[in-house]
Parts: structure tokens; sequence; C-alpha cells
């Protein structure tokens, strides 16, 4: 991870700032939802041959034996496939991917790459008093790729507390743009997810990136692309009901990056931990502190 770019990672990069970035990714979330079997199956079997992915843990593990490509990259686990740690006290992984980066929010910056970081008040959308109660907290950055499962869930027991759609652009996320265009993160569009509960309060950041065809929620089904110039409030009336750690939060139609949140103070990573380390979901990934009351904020 995070070795010094080449000629071809440079080029595929500059190509970036050049495409049609919504356009192809619209396009792609079209054929990737195409149910005839003429597009359905090859793709499929192209995905597979190509990618390998881990199906022994699929609630349906034949490739073939989904509606469209989407429903196939979006397949849910089997129950029990991914038992959560007995400690109550467990921070656990909300994806199966690679750690980019891990760490503490340092003066507000987080680590993107070596050598390259990027502001914590970018990554929220300007929402300054959020910032502050993050800032010099916790951070974890997980890339999935594209043979990964990509549904997204709790880290922590809560309760959504607000959450909110930032637009913004569909740069790749992988290792070698995350060298090469600064601020990476907070520059692609991304939902946005805080929670609040007795042990703490916690973000988790769903970023799209290239040929993403949209981001979706459990709360709001499909939520990006907005067609939106600013920060854009996403009702949280229907999420009063608490989540269990664990509980699936959403879901990329296509691969992208997951960031947790934790304020300063609610505990550690675990000592392991570190760039280009594989996760799997429900995997423990540190511990809290201590059991504590969580606090909401809107976005502003």
């Amino acid at each position: 991870m995070n070795a010094t770019p080449g000629l071809g990672a440079r080029l595929f990069v500059a190509m970036q700032y050049l495409l049609p970035q919504r356009l192809l990714s619209r396009l792609i979330g079209r054929i990737a939802r195409a149910r005839c079997a003429c597009v359905r199956r090859p793709l499929t079997r192209w995905f597979v041959r190509t990618y390998q992915p881990e199906l022994a843990d699929a609630e349906r593990p034949d490739p073939l034996a989904y509606a469209s490509f989407n429903d196939f990259f979006t397949r849910a686990l089997r129950p029990g496939a991914r038992p959560l740690p007995e400690e109550p006290a467990a921070i656990v992984s909300p994806a199966d991917g690679v750690i980019s980066a891990c760490g503490y929010c340092e003066r507000g910056r987080i680590l993107q790459a070596k050598g390259r970081d990027y502001t914590l008040l970018a990554l929220l959308g300007g929402d300054a008093a959020l910032e502050a109660r993050f800032r010099d907290g916790l951070f974890m950055t997980i890339y999935l790729a594209p043979f990964n499962y990509h549904r997204v869930h709790a880290p922590l027991a809560g309760q959504l507390a607000a959450a909110w759609y930032v637009p913004g652009r569909l740069f790749s996320v992988n290792d070698a743009t995350a060298n090469l265009v600064p601020g990476l993160f907070a520059r692609n569009e991304r939902v946005i997810l805080e929670f609040a509960g007795p042990q703490g309060a916690c973000i988790v950041i769903l970023v799209g990136a290239l040929f993403v065809g949209s981001m979706a929620t459990v709360w709001h089904g499909e939520v990006a692309p907005y067609r939106a110039t600013g920060v854009v409030a996403l009702p949280v009336d229907a999420a009063a009901a608490a989540l269990e750690r664990g509980a699936e939060l959403g879901r990329f139609n296509m691969g992208s990056t997951v960031i947790v949140l934790l304020p300063p103070g609610a505990g550690h990573w675990d000592a392991d931990l570190g760039a280009a380390r594989t996760l799997r979901v429900g995997q423990r990934v540190g511990m809290l502190a201590a059991a504590r009351p969580g606090a909401s904020s809107a976005p502003r």
C-alpha cells in the first residue's frame, strides 16, 4: 500500500480529471441493474472469473441466481457468517476490505496516504460544531475492493441521530488515486451517518467513487447521486429504533470506501492494526474506553 505511483498510475489519475465521472457512473449503474440474461449472465461470469469473490459466506452462493449483476454485487451474507466478538466494549469493522489508514485525527487532519492528509472539517461538509466534537479523535479508512462484500454495518450499538449527503466528485478511491489526488475523500460525494448511544457517539461515512452507481442506506434507500450544490440533510424520523452492533446500515452499488470516526477519549484501535490490514465485517478492531452517553448534532 502507498507505494510511489508509477507512470501508469499517474496517467490513470490524470484521465479521471477529464472523464465525465457522473455520466459514466450512471451508465455503469444502469448496466449493472439490467435484468435481461444476455447482459447480467456474461457480466457476472466475467466478474467472477476476473475478481474471484468469496461466495461461501453469501446467502445465495450461486452468482447466476441473482436478478441482476447489482443484486449479486450487493449480495447478503448468510445468517451467522460473521459472528461478533463476545466483549461488549469491542468496536467492530463495518465492512470487508483493507485498511488504507487509521489512527488519530491530529489537530483536525486525517492521514490519506503517505505524505498526504486532509481536514476533518472538509470531510464533514464544513460542519464546524461536529468537527470540534470529533477533532483529535480516532479515524479508520477502509477500502472495499470489487471482490469484497459490499454492505456496511454498525461498528457500535446506537441510534441514527443525523444523516446528510455531501455532493462532490467521483474519483476512484484505489491506492494510486489516494496517493495523487489531494483531499480525495473530502472531494468525492459521500453519505455521512452520525450515531449516538449508550457507548458514545460514532460517525460512519460512505464515500462514493468512480463507477459507483449510487449509495443506499436502510433508512433512505438510494441516496446518491443527488442533483445538489450543497449539503442535503436526510430525514431520521423513521430511524428512532436502536441498532445492535453489527446491524446493516447500507450498501455500495459498486465499490468504494468507508470511514469511521470516534470522538477523543472514546477508546483505541487494536495495536496490530495498520495500513494494508485485511478486515471482515464484525471483526474486532478496537475497544471502547468506557460506556458513556452519546450526544448528537445535525449538520449545519
